[in-house]
């Protein structure tokens, strides 16, 4: 024999429940005031993006100014390797002007150290601060290549490894560096995506400039395993020349950094004149509002 479902309902005791009161609305008695002017406000902060949170990926898009202040770094120290340069490039033509001298009598050891001296301390520091300024003149050309495509409207060429490698790979780096500088000029004209890069007259002559001088160094490079005294006395030049040469690449390079930054922003913050205003004349006194010393309810 089964048993008969059963089925338990559970009800509120009566009486149990509570009612809710209405809430009660005020009257509106207009906006707040204060007997004296309140020091609580929002913190004087610029605008911040929501994505940066330590510990996040931050996909910030490259500004204008961040490539104009990386820009003005590049070029100054682009102008002081053309110095170093060219201080190196004179104490070479030194030691050769003293190498002539030498074969008709003898040369003071004081001269000949101060000579060696100058040629190792200027191509020491000229040496370590080209390393220093192709360091930043790469991570302006980063910046400058992805400010290029957001304000064009177009993506960016080439992957950033490809880049690395076009301009860091001996003997790549003297055909392809010109490649590169020619896309980023095409973005930083807004010229359509769909149009092949040509490159204009400025970067024709920088990318010679470049090639020759790789180039001259590479046969300096090379003319150095020669043991004829000969051989010595025409490596002197050609170090003087590859020298000049590296000055000439450091100057046309600053000039072109300057230049592709301004094209990407026309207008310089810093040469904008500020005004102030001082006082206004003939303007009507503007009404007084009562100061209310009662404090509104909410």
């Amino acid at each position: 024999m089964t048993q008969p479902r059963q089925r338990w309902v559970a009800t509120v005791p009566p009486g149990s429940g509570r009612r809710t009161r209405p809430r009660r609305r005020l009257p509106y008695l207009g906006p707040p005031a204060y007997s004296s002017p309140p020091r609580w406000g929002f913190p004087a902060l610029a605008w911040r993006w929501q994505t940066t949170i330590p510990g996040t990926a931050q996909n910030q898009p490259v500004t204008v100014d961040r490539v104009r202040a990386v820009a003005g770094h590049a070029s100054a120290m682009m102008w002081a390797l053309a110095c170093l340069a060219l201080v190196t490039a004179g104490g070479e033509v030194w030691r050769y002007v003293l190498l002539l001298r030498s074969r008709t009598g003898a040369l003071s050891s004081r001269l000949v150290g101060a000579s060696d001296a100058v040629v190792t301390v200027a191509g020491v520091l000229t040496l370590a601060f080209s390393v220093l300024a192709a360091v930043v003149t790469l991570w302006w050309l980063h910046l400058a290549r992805h400010a290029a495509a957001e304000l064009a409207g177009q993506r960016v060429g080439r992957p950033d490894w490809q880049v690395l490698v076009y301009l860091l790979v001996p003997g790549v780096n003297l055909a392809m560096a010109g490649v590169v500088l020619t896309e980023l000029e095409h973005q930083v004209l807004h010229r359509p995506a769909t149009e092949r890069p040509r490159p204009t007259k400025p970067v024709v002559i920088w990318w010679a400039a470049w090639a020759a001088a790789g180039i001259l160094f590479a046969v300096t490079v090379l003319w150095r395993f020669r043991d004829s005294v000969q051989s010595h006395a025409d490596g002197i030049l050609l170090s003087a020349l590859t020298d000049l040469a590296a000055a000439a690449v450091a100057v046309l390079t600053a000039l072109m950094v300057r230049r592709l930054s301004t094209l990407l922003a026309p207008v310089d913050p810093a040469s904008v004149r500020y005004l102030r205003v001082i006082r206004v004349d003939g303007a009507p006194e503007p009404p007084l509002r009562a100061t209310r010393l009662v404090p509104s309810r909410r």
